[in-house]
């Protein structure tokens, strides 16, 4: 049977495929040989991106234009690895603000056409523009009068022939020795599929905000949500008036449980005026002013502080921490009055409550 199978095989072989090497010839790579290859392979796929970009033209914008007139979704196809480009498109579409959803050319063709709305537009993903399934599905979708955008290498293929809009991603030779999987030409379809939600997010005035809405959970989620989801208040907030003694507000400011690392200071209106923390008392002792203690605690506080609204996000309060070089923020209302408090430590706790496991709870000493 071994013979007959390697006869067969010799007989039918093509032979412009290269010769197989014999096992005993296969030298396993070194680091260096590995770090190389890994190297030359993303090279080449950056080259081609950069000649993506250069190539870029108004076809682009005919199929930008052409979705946002559409009062539908963006229905992606595609076979095989452009089927997984189409997906992870469609991901990045629905994230940013545009709907959309990926349909597999063989279900549309056994009744799923039925899905697609006379008023959606179909982004149909082929780097040959020969794909079979694809092709079947555009008469019907033709006489729906279904607009098709397509994802293709050039403009001479079936698919490009019959779409209202064609983006040519170039001919593009794939990546590594033999050149055969979809390397370079896949990574030129995903950015243009990334190019198009991005621009299409952008042209559509999308938010930092609204994309908070489409990612509540996970590390993401979490710094897009507001600053009052997370910020201390109430009896967690210790609040003074700027003209009592050091001495007054922190034995005024004794409360049960854990505190903050900052008072935050008021004047007569109400308004956020400074702010005391740990580290003024601390430099107080170091500089031997301890005379200071019975003085209005407005000659050390720190004046108008660095603040945040509490419909900020939590990235957003992060950055200024990091900027500023603050380990605690006052929140404020729109009339300039401390509603809350956020201390870097709650930030801290909150990413290690996502990250460790429920099995293994943090311990806690008092």
């Amino acid at each position: 049977m071994g013979v007959t199978r390697q006869v067969a095989y010799a007989r039918f072989k093509d032979e412009s495929m290269p010769e197989e090497p014999a096992s005993s010839e296969v030298i396993p790579l070194d680091a260096v040989q590995q770090l190389r290859t890994g190297r030359t392979v993303i090279r080449q796929e950056a080259r081609a991106l950069q000649s993506l970009a250069d190539s870029l033209d108004s076809a682009f914008c005919d199929a930008i234009q052409l979705i946002r007139q559409s009062a539908g979704c963006v229905i992606a196809t595609g076979v095989g690895k452009a089927g997984l480009i189409g997906q992870k498109i469609v991901a990045t579409l629905g994230s940013t603000g545009t709907r959309a959803w990926f349909l597999h050319p063989t279900d549309a063709l056994h009744g799923n056409l039925g899905c697609i709305h006379d008023n959606d537009v179909v982004l149909a993903i082929s780097n040959s523009g020969r794909t079979e399934e694809i092709l079947k599905l555009l008469p019907p979708l033709a006489d729906r009068q279904i607009p098709v955008i397509a994802l293709t290498r050039d403009g001479k293929n079936p698919l490009s022939k019959s779409a209202a809009v064609t983006i040519n991603i170039g001919r593009h030779e794939e990546a590594g020795e033999l050149k055969l999987a979809p390397t370079t030409s896949t990574t030129a379809l995903l950015a243009v599929g990334d190019a198009l939600a991005l621009t299409l997010s952008k042209a559509e005035g999308f938010t930092a905000r609204e994309f908070a809405q489409f990612h509540p959970a996970g590390n993401l989620g979490r710094q897009l949500q507001p600053v009052r989801n997370i910020m201390r208040t109430g009896e967690a907030l210790r609040l003074a008036a700027e003209s009592q003694t050091i001495r007054s507000v922190l034995v005024g400011q004794q409360k049960p449980g854990r505190r903050s690392g900052a008072i935050l200071m008021v004047s007569r209106d109400g308004s956020l005026s400074g702010i005391f923390t740990d580290s003024d008392l601390a430099r107080l002792f170091e500089q031997h002013r301890e005379d200071q203690l019975d003085r209005p605690i407005s000659e050390v506080m720190t004046f108008s502080p660095c603040t945040i609204i509490q419909s900020a996000l939590i990235s957003q309060a992060l950055d200024l921490m990091s900027v500023h070089k603050v380990s605690e923020l006052p929140v404020i209302d729109k009339n300039g009055c401390p509603v809350g408090l956020i201390d870097i430590t709650d930030l801290i706790d909150q990413s290690l409550a996502e990250t460790t496991p429920t099995a293994f709870p943090i311990q806690r000493t008092a």
